[in-house]
This record gives C-alpha cells, sequence and structure tokens, in this order.
C-alpha cells in the first residue's frame, strides 16, 4: 500500500506555475486597460483645451505687378451677337430645296433654300397674257378713234357744202370723245396689268430665300418637303424658319450687374474678360454702354461689353467673367506704381479700428495687425502686416485664437 501511494505521489502534477502563469496574464491585461485609458484621457485632454487642430479655408497672398491696374467689380454673363437672325420666307409654301448646314459661312444675298414655285410662275404667265390683252384693247379704241376722226373731217365739209347736217357731225364729234375715254380706261387697265405682274414677279422672287447679312448658319431647322410660312399656321406640321445666322462680327458680352454698383462703371471702362471654356485666356475689353433702365425683380441693370480685338474661339452664348478695371485717373498713383499686396476681403477682421488677419505658420495661426488699401474686386489692398506669398485664413471662425493648431480643408 505504501508503494501504492508513492507511486501515485510520483504521479502527482505541480500546478503552482500555471497559477503564476494567470496571475501574470491579468497583470499583462490590467496594463494594456490602464494605457488606454490613459491615452484616451489625454487625447479628451487635448480635446478640452484646443490642441486639436481646427480645419479652416485658407488661402495665399498675392501681388499685383507694377502699373497693373486694379479692379472695381465682378461680373459674369454671356457672349451676344448684335445682328443674328432666323431667316424664314415671306410666304406660305412647300420647301424643294435648302442650301445650308450648320456651321457654313454665308454671304449676303446668298440662296438658302427654294420653295415650290409652280403656281407662281402660273399667276405670272397670266399676269402677263392680261397686260397683253389690255394693251390690244387701248389699241383697238385709238383705232376706232382714228376713224371717227376722219368721219367728222368728212362730215363737216359735207355741212359746208349743205350735204349733211350738224347733227350728224356732232354724233361724230361725240364717237370721237368716247373713243378718248375708252383710249384712256384702257391704258389704265394695262398699268393695272403690269403692276399685277409686279406682284406675281415679287411672290416668285419670294419663294427664293437669301441670306440677309453675312455671317455663319449656326442651326438648320428645315428640310425639302417641309412647309415653311412666316406665321405659325398648321400647328407642329410647318416650319417657321429654314436656318439661323449669326453676324460673328457683331460678338459682345451682355452682363447683370447689381444696381447697388452700377456706380463703379461707366462708358469706355477698361474691362477683362474670361470665357469659362479657356480660364487662362484674358480677353481686353471695354464697356460699350449701360442700358439705361433697371431689371424691377432682379434689381439689376443690364451693361453691354465689346471686345476689344475679335476671335474665331468666341461664339455665342459662351458663359463669360468680365473684372471691371479702375481708371488710372481714378488714384492718385501713377501707372508706375509699386507692386500691391491682395488678400481676400473675407481673411481680415476687425476689432474697434484695428484690422488683422490670422497667418499660418508651421499649421499654427498667429495674430497680425494689417493696415489695408483701396479693393480690388472681392480682396484688399495690403500696404503693411502680409507679404506676398503668406497663407492666411478665409473667414475665421469666431473661436480661432493665435497659437492654435489648424489644418487647410
Amino acid at each position: 500500500m505504501t508503494e501504492l501511494n508513492d507511486d501515485l505521489a510520483a504521479l502527482k502534477i505541480e500546478r503552482e506555475p500555471e497559477r503564476r502563469r494567470r496571475r501574470g496574464g491579468r497583470i499583462l491585461t490590467w496594463i494594456l486597460v490602464l494605457a488606454v485609458l490613459g491615452g484616451g484621457g489625454y487625447a479628451g485632454y487635448r480635446w478640452a483645451t484646443g490642441e486639436r487642430p481646427i480645419e479652416v479655408e485658407t488661402a495665399t497672398v498675392s501681388e499685383r505687378a507694377a502699373g497693373a491696374q486694379a479692379a472695381v467689380l465682378n461680373a459674369s454673363g454671356y457672349v451676344t451677337a448684335r445682328r443674328r437672325a432666323t431667316v424664314s420666307s415671306k410666304i406660305t409654301g412647300k420647301v424643294i430645296e435648302v442650301n445650308v448646314e450648320e456651321g457654313m459661312a454665308v454671304k449676303q444675298g446668298q440662296i438658302l433654300a427654294r420653295l415650290d414655285d409652280a403656281q407662281f410662275r402660273a399667276s405670272l404667265a397670266l399676269a402677263a397674257a392680261q397686260v397683253q390683252a389690255a394693251r390690244h384693247m387701248a389699241r383697238e379704241n385709238e383705232v376706232r378713234r382714228d376713224e371717227a376722226q376722219v368721219t367728222l373731217k368728212r362730215l363737216t365739209q359735207l355741212v359746208k357744202d349743205g350735204f349733211a347736217t350738224q347733227a350728224e357731225a356732232d354724233a361724230a364729234k361725240a364717237t370721237i370723245d368716247s373713243n378718248d375715254a375708252r383710249i384712256l380706261v384702257a391704258q389704265e387697265q394695262v398699268r393695272v396689268a403690269e403692276r399685277q405682274v409686279e406682284l406675281e414677279q415679287t411672290n416668285l422672287d419670294n419663294t427664293i430665300i437669301r441670306a440677309p447679312f453675312s455671317g455663319v448658319a449656326i442651326s438648320k431647322d428645315a428640310q425639302p418637303g417641309e412647309m415653311v410660312s412666316p406665321v405659325s399656321a398648321g400647328g407642329g406640321f410647318t416650319r417657321t424658319g429654314i436656318c439661323t445666322i449669326v453676324d460673328m462680327r457683331s460678338l459682345e458680352i451682355e452682363v447683370d450687374v447689381n444696381e447697388s454698383y452700377i456706380n463703379r462703371v461707366k462708358p469706355n471702362q477698361g474691362v477683362t474678360a474670361v470665357l469659362d471654356a479657356y480660364q487662362d485666356w484674358q480677353i481686353p475689353a471695354h464697356v460699350i454702354t449701360m442700358v439705361p433702365t433697371a431689371d424691377r425683380q432682379k434689381a439689376t441693370v443690364l451693361v453691354r461689353i465689346g471686345f476689344k480685338k475679335l476671335d474665331p474661339r468666341i461664339l455665342p452664348d459662351m458663359g463669360v467673367k468680365v473684372t471691371f478695371l479702375r481708371d488710372p485717373e481714378d488714384t492718385n498713383d501713377t501707372p508706375a506704381m509699386r507692386p500691391v499686396t491682395l488678400v481676400p476681403k473675407a481673411a481680415i477682421k476687425t476689432e474697434g479700428t484695428q484690422a488683422f488677419a490670422f497667418v499660418v505658420v508651421n499649421d499654427v495661426v498667429e495674430r497680425r495687425a494689417v493696415r489695408t488699401g483701396g479693393t480690388d474686386g472681392d480682396r484688399l489692398e495690403v500696404l503693411a502686416g502680409l507679404s506676398t506669398g503668406d497663407k492666411v485664413v478665409v473667414s475665421p471662425p469666431a473661436t480661432l485664437t493665435a497659437g492654435m493648431k489648424v489644418v487647410s480643408k
């Protein structure tokens, strides 16, 4: 029995190391939990103390070159053509020929289309025949008048010789007067018939549709076999135009300027235009005129702007942004003035009479006092406090203070 107990004791497993391992594992778990809680507390501390970077919108301070004209107003509009026409016919008829395509250059008087002219040719021939009939009738009356004049001459002599009465002579004279009247009526009928010929010729000419001016066709609105009319008769089965022509030499810009700023615009003022399609191309232009009326609904005034030089890239109905430039006479500085530092208006804040801006340096904001000058569109001229290339905060939040860390949006 003793030997059996000894054998069982030899098979006994020592469990002390396992308990030590479990105790060590629990200690490690608690260490990790404390580390996480400590990190979260530190992060919460940073959030509470404002050390967490704030997202802000930034802009870079720019510079206007020496001698460059400052902008006084920005606006947007569209390229328009002063001479633009949808060419139609003067009469209603069926199209038998169209000689124009989109993008085709046309000259004034060029034939664009033809209408069916069979009826008008027949009417012209009838009017010409009526002219001939009226002329023959007039000739017949002239012959009868000549005959009556001969008869009157004979009767006059017979009356002198006593072989005819005065009544017969008077009847012959009346016949002559009657024939003269018929001749006048016949001649008037000839003139009426000739006017009818001119009318039918005009109708026939109206079947040929010509270009009213030189330009470029931008649309083709009718095809052979369709009906066209100067009015919208016949519903959707009748066209009211053949094509649309634009005179590319008459291109200009139309912009709506808020009436609150119209005092900044005047005739012949310099303008820089930038097409939405070519944003790196600055086109010199000038103000033609301000339309002398305001739009009551939009509170705007229409301004017409002319290009100083046209270019094939400028097309009708293109979107364009314009910058109205300040005239050199409007400033005491000379054109050769020093370069001017420019900053967005939203980056400048005021506190009392002091203007300042938040400058970002190594992701930390600094508050700098600045001195501003005039305006240049949506930017301000900075006379002191900022340098070209500085990064400033645009529309800074009310909670932003110097020393805070920021990141750009």
